[in-house]
This record gives structure tokens, sequence and C-alpha cells, in this order.
């Protein structure tokens, strides 16, 4: 894949080799670890920091891509805040946490820039698995799979592997090459990959089922769902996700207008907001970019380092907004109306009467979330709650030897999910399938 011109400089710049020394340094090596206990991978932090005072730069990544397939792209997408660096003991005594997520990046940036091989696959059991979707969670239970020593097949709708990671998150966040990299790392473990290849349409579901033995789902959802108001076909409409995979391949965006109106206030919205910003500033262009949320601040799914960025970048937000119809010229997007909302008595959200306003609009991006995948779940023949698939404590589906990991099993209404979540849903799934395998083949 070729890679296009970046939209700026990286949120993050890596830490220098004196920088990283003085950081290392300072780990206390906690007994009772709490910021490995904050991962949800159990990356083992102190290990891996330990390796990088000592100069074991490809010990340590081997430490933190062991328990963690996307530990390059956590590095620097993972709300470490919340995370590893939140739990750090030096909070407690009013000190900046160890910079963690940065350590982490330095180590495994080392591996990705010296081409270096981790792991190997392990001796073939003859059993087949089908990993239905290349991101996050596909790729995590891809590469333990073949560690397992089992062949894994991956099917991918996309022309290459990563998910989110390559499409969906902008690139001064998480760069293609980064994603690429770990992809490439299962791949060159053995896995066999169709891209192009939807499951249900190119291949049929009976297929799958009767060629391996097991499967895997990580299809992730689908495209944002239609904003549902008149006008949402005009010229100048964007999907979230459709959108930031256009600017991060460098292709062409259109014109953006002096007014960009994003709907929405998750993290993809945040993505939206940030890349129109950027794309304007690189067009020479002094426009305005607004995010419009139907609720208020303290409802936003989007992480609060992002949103705390996305202000930094001089993106400007109304709350308690819903729009209401997109309106047109000429068949292009000009305007926005939208109305004013409250929480009624009981919590919920309702319409303020005579609210109604118009705001210039040049480009209408809809961030509202992602449609489920029901069609192909259907015929799985499996039980789901409106696209959410339903999963035992080893993410087993209601059909023996299929499983489920990353955001088709994520439940709307919470925090949006993470990147090391979908990577430790796709460990579990690997371990819950090599189980499987293995009882069946005593059986």
């Amino acid at each position: 894949m070729k890679y296009p011109e970046p939209l700026g400089e990286p949120i993050h710049k890596p830490l220098s080799g004196m920088e990283v020394r003085l950081e290392a340094n300072r780990c206390l090596n906690c007994y009772d670890a709490p910021c490995m206990n904050a991962c949800p991978t159990r990356i083992d932090v102190a290990s891996f920091i330990a390796k990088i005072a000592s100069g074991n730069l490809k010990g340590s990544a081997r430490v933190i891509m062991d328990a963690n397939p996307m530990g390059a792209s956590c590095a620097r997408v993972c709300p470490t805040e919340e995370l590893c660096e939140g739990a750090c003991v030096y909070n407690a005594a009013g000190d900046s946490p160890i910079r963690i997520g940065d350590l982490q990046r330095y180590a495994v940036d080392y591996a990705m820039n010296n081409d270096l091989t981790l792991f190997e696959p392990g001796p073939a059991t003859g059993k087949r698995v089908a990993v239905v979707g290349g991101g996050p969670a596909g790729l995590s239970a891809a590469r333990d799979l073949l560690r397992m020593g089992h062949a894994v097949t991956i099917f991918e709708a996309h022309d290459s592997l990563g998910g989110l990671n390559t499409y969906g998150i902008v690139p001064f966040r998480l760069d293609l090459h980064t994603a690429l990299w770990e992809a490439e790392q299962v791949v060159r473990m053995g896995a066999a990959v169709r891209t192009h290849t939807r499951i249900g349409e190119d291949v049929p579901v009976e297929h799958l089922l009767r060629d391996f033995d097991a499967v895997v789902l990580a299809c992730g959802m689908g495209s944002v769902p239609k904003l549902g108001i008149p006008g949402e076909d005009l010229e100048g409409v964007w999907d979230a996700l459709d959108f930031i995979e256009r600017a991060k391949l460098g292709k062409d965006t259109g014109t953006l207008g002096a007014h960009v109106a994003v709907i929405g206030a998750g993290n993809t919205a945040i993505d939206a907001l940030t890349c129109s910003k950027r794309l304007l500033e690189r067009e020479g262009v002094a426009g305005r970019v607004t995010c419009y949320y139907r609720r208020g601040e303290a409802q936003m799914t989007a992480y609060q380092f992002e949103y705390e960025f996305a202000k930094q970048e001089g993106i400007e937000f109304r709350f308690f907004s819903m729009p209401q119809r997109i309106i047109g010229t000429n068949g292009r997007v000009s305007g926005v109306e939208f109305i004013r909302t409250a929480f009624d008595a009981n919590g919920g959200l309702e319409p303020v009467p005579g609210s109604a306003f118009v705001e210039h609009a040049d480009t209408v991006i809809s961030a509202i979330g992602q449609s489920r995948l029901l069609d192909t779940l259907a015929q799985f023949g499996i039980e789901h709650d409106g696209g959410v698939v339903r999963v035992d404590d080893r993410l087993q589906t209601t059909r023996p030897g299929v499983f489920a990991a990353g955001d088709c099993i994520f439940q709307k209404g919470m925090r949006e999910a993470m990147v090391v979540e979908a990577a430790q849903q796709g460990k579990i799934a690997a371990q819950s399938i090599d189980a499987f395998l293995r009882v069946r083949e005593v059986a």
C-alpha cells in the first residue's frame, strides 16, 4: 500500500533516547503491579521497562507483543491515563506517572524499524480455523492460533488487513505503516488471507462451517447508520468512517468549504472533526469545524483526552443540538436545521419547543455510531441482541465451534471500545478455540 502524505504532525512524538532512559529508571517494579493489572491484556509492564533499561529492546518488544498482538497500535491510541498510567503509584504521591505508553512505543518501534521476527508458529495440529475480519480482534486471535499450531485463514472485506486501525483511525494518531506492520507479523507466521471477501456473499456461510474446524467472528460492525432526516442524500454529506478512510489513504474528499458540521460525539466523531480541521489547514482554508451533539458534555462517549485534543485543535462544540433536516442548494449541502434538546424528569431526551435554529454548513459528516451486520449473523444461525452477538465467558456463541470477539460483541451504550480490549478478546477466543479443538480430538 502506498503511504499518502501525512495530515500534519503526529499527536504524540516519540521519546528521545535520553528521555527513555530517564523514564525507564523511574520504574519502582511494584510488587502488586497496578499498571499491569490495569491493562486488559496484562502486559508485564515492569518486565518490559526493565529490559529497556538494560538495553534489551528486542526482549522488551517481545514481552509487550506476547501479551498484546496490537502492542504497536495500542502504544499510540490507548487511553493510558485511564489504564496503566492511571494506575501508576506515582499518581498517589502527586508526581507524574511513568510514561508507559511512550516506553512501549519505543520498544515496539525498535522491533518494527529493524524488521525483527518476534514469534514463530507452533507445531501443526492439522486443525483449520476461519477468522472473519482482519481487524484488531481477528488479528489477535489469528496470531495466537498460529502460535498454537492451528492453520488460519483470515477473510477480510477490505483490500488490506488492520480493520479500523488501518482505515478508521486518523493518521496523526495511528499511521498506516504501524497498522500494516502488525498485520504483516501475522501473515509472516503463515496465515492465509483472502481480501475483498465478504462472508455470506462471496463465500457462503455453510462452506465456512463445512471447511473449517472452528470460526472466529471478528467482523466488527457496518457503516454509520442513516440520520433518518430529510436531505442526507445531498452532495457533501458523509459517513464518518468513509470520510476518515479516504482522508487516511490520501483519496479525494472534495471541497469541504468554510464550515464542516459533524454529528455525534464519540471517538469516530472526534477523528472526523480533527481530520476535517487538518484538511482545511492543508488547503489553506480558515474554516470552522463544529461538533453537534444531542446530549450534553457529560454524556460524550469519546475519551477525555480525545475531547481535550479536539478543543486544542480549534474544534467548536455545540451540545443539546439535534439535527432535524439538512438543507441543500443546487443539490449540495448549504445548512442544517437543529432543535435544542433537554432532559426530561425521567432522564430522557426531548426537544425544546420553539428552539429550532439553522447553521450554515458546506459539509456534514455523520458519526452517530455503526450499524450491525444482521444479515451475516442470521446466516450463521447464532443468537444476538439487535446485532450484538451473544457469547459466554469463553466468547463462544450459541452455535458450537463459532466464537466471537471485537466490536460485534460490543454493547451499545458503553464507552467506546478500545483496541486493547479487542486484542484481549481475540486472545481469549484463540484460547477457547484451542481448548474446544483439543476436546473434540480426544472425544
